[in-house]
């Protein structure tokens, strides 16, 4: 893309966004849940977070906070030695997310979900992507308020004996359709385009 800079009028080749490739893992989940997600480098952080939340079938009901080093993004919070700033002042670039090898997400601060997320690759823009854009991923997310990582591991283990009284209340309260083996990233990103609109 050429641009002219004002005043001057000589031409100056614009850089092409760059897009950061993104491995995001629900950490302790076993077995493995994650998802690799494509990003603009110019998105704000709370629309990462509103990403993540699409990618794991959240429903954005909790505090979340993202842990880079030292700083903190997120819900804002100033109370004595806590300090989060808001996410949604602030893009990937501005945090140099780039350069960075990873960071963590948490979400829901009683059940204490955390989401390590690595920045596998950083490459430039595809033509006719409309980003963020969830290329493949394995197993379900854990449900939103199913009691935190203990509780959803033995949510699953309650799954596999259909006929106890714990595995048919769990079928009941998670519906017909809740399959933990599957990874539905048609429906994810079919949300994820409202996203990047």
């Amino acid at each position: 893309m050429i641009s002219l800079h004002e005043g001057k009028g000589a031409r100056v080749k614009k850089a092409p966004e760059r897009v950061l490739a993104l491995r995001l893992t629900i950490a302790g989940g076993q077995p493995r849940i994650w998802r690799r997600l494509l990003v603009r480098e110019s998105m704000w952080l709370s629309r990462l977070h509103d990403s993540i939340q699409v990618l794991f079938d959240w429903f954005d009901y909790q505090t979340h906070v993202f842990n880079l080093d030292d700083l903190r993004f997120g819900n804002p919070v100033k109370r004595d030695e806590l300090m989060v700033e808001d996410d949604r002042d602030v893009t990937l670039a501005d945090i140099d997310l780039a350069t960075r090898e990873h960071f963590t997400y948490v979400y829901h601060f009683g059940e204490n979900w955390q989401v390590d997320i690595k920045v596998e690759k950083v490459g430039e823009r595809a033509k006719g992507v409309t980003y963020p854009f969830c290329l493949t991923g394995e197993r379900a997310g854990p449900p939103e308020d199913c009691g935190g990582l203990e509780a959803f591991h033995d949510m699953l283990a309650c799954l596999k004996e259909p006929a106890s009284d714990l595995g048919r209340e769990w079928r009941e309260w998670l519906g017909p359709d809740y399959n933990p083996e599957f990874c539905d990233v048609a429906k994810i990103n079919s949300a994820l385009k409202k996203l990047g609109k």
